[in-house]
């Protein structure tokens, strides 16, 4: 509720402020959907309320005793950092091409591989270096040091994965509400002893504090949607996208549950795999296997008006999101 009323209050002024600035607003792609060109003088870095929301509310509600919430935190707030920087970038230059492809993804692996070492100081045991398995009742895979490596690769893919979600009014922003509010829960249950002995999954002292942090997504998201929803007054831009997805993959990693966020966000996946099929496809064969990727363009290539794909991703986030929570019981 801090975080709706702070995006609330406090958002019409920064949308102002960033038109204002931004002048022409976040740069449309020529050779994305002829559609999107009405949307043209939009301004973006719409994550800065999402954030600003976010923050606030964890610093006041938070206990900022517990390890974890400064990590995660940080982790959010670095990845958003980069993801201004890109922002800024496109549109100061009004070129859809920001921060260099690799230094970006050089920099995201460092903030996650630095959380992810962080991580494993805050735990005890074998457990913060060990792969749980769902579906398998008690089964985890110590992968020692390698587990750095792992960690901040799904880090950074989440960051990546929902960064690319985020292509039309609203598709990212409820999609990652659902995702942190199926996370909260069980950010809740793994780091409650009684309730993890009973589920059969990892209990993970402190984690139950990133239940704060997941609710205040939700408050700063419904705020923003509120803005955001067609015709979108502002974009999230990379500022928001990477630093919610960076988010989830850094409470998935912290909980122990990181498979278990491939099936949360498969919507998240979906996307990602649809580019890396689509470039792979096209150097290979010089093919295209969609008409247009990510694969949210290509419903709209295929005739589908955006409300349409919007709310129907909806749906499939919400779908999966079920399917992960039964990941719970189903061992």
């Amino acid at each position: 509720m801090t975080a709706l009323a702070f995006v609330f209050l406090f958002g019409p002024a920064i949308i102002d402020s960033l038109r204002l600035k931004q002048g022409k607003g976040q740069p449309i792609r020529s050779d994305g959907p002829q559609s999107h060109l009405v949307k043209k003088g939009t301004p973006t870095m719409g994550g800065l309320m999402i954030l600003s929301g976010l923050i606030a509310s964890t610093l006041l509600w938070g206990n900022l005793r517990n390890g974890y919430v400064w990590v995660v935190l940080l982790v959010t707030v670095g990845f958003g950092l980069i993801g201004f920087y890109d922002d800024l970038l496109k549109v100061t230059k009004q070129s859809h091409k920001g921060f260099s492809g690799k230094a970006r993804l050089g920099l995201e692996m460092l903030i996650a591989g630095l959380a992810c070492f962080a991580l494993t100081r805050i735990g005890n045991g074998p457990t913060p270096t060990s792969l749980a398995v769902p579906f398998v009742n008690g089964f985890v895979l110590n992968m020692g040091w390698f587990f750095l490596i792992f960690g901040a690769f799904v880090i950074t893919a989440a960051g990546n994965a929902v960064n690319l979600t985020d292509g039309l009014d609203g598709l990212a922003i409820v999609p990652v509400m659902i995702a942190s509010g199926t996370f909260a829960l069980i950010s809740y249950l793994v780091g409650n002893a009684i309730y993890s002995a009973y589920l059969g999954v990892n209990f993970v002292p402190g984690t139950g504090e990133l239940t704060v942090l997941c609710g205040a997504v939700i408050g700063a998201g419904i705020g923003f949607l509120w803005f955001n929803a067609p015709p979108a007054a502002i974009f999230m831009g990379d500022t928001g996208s990477l630093a919610l997805g960076g988010m989830l993959g850094a409470i998935a990693v912290a909980i122990k549950h990181e498979v278990v966020l491939a099936i949360v966000g498969g919507l998240f996946v979906m996307e990602a795999l649809s580019v890396i099929v689509q470039v792979a496809s096209f150097k290979m064969t010089g093919k295209r296997v969609f008409r247009m990727a990510p694969i949210h363009h290509h419903f709209e290539a295929k005739g589908w008006a955006e409300p349409q794909v919007v709310i129907r991703f909806w749906i499939i986030a919400f779908v999966l999101a079920m399917v992960g929570l039964a990941t719970l019981k189903v061992r």
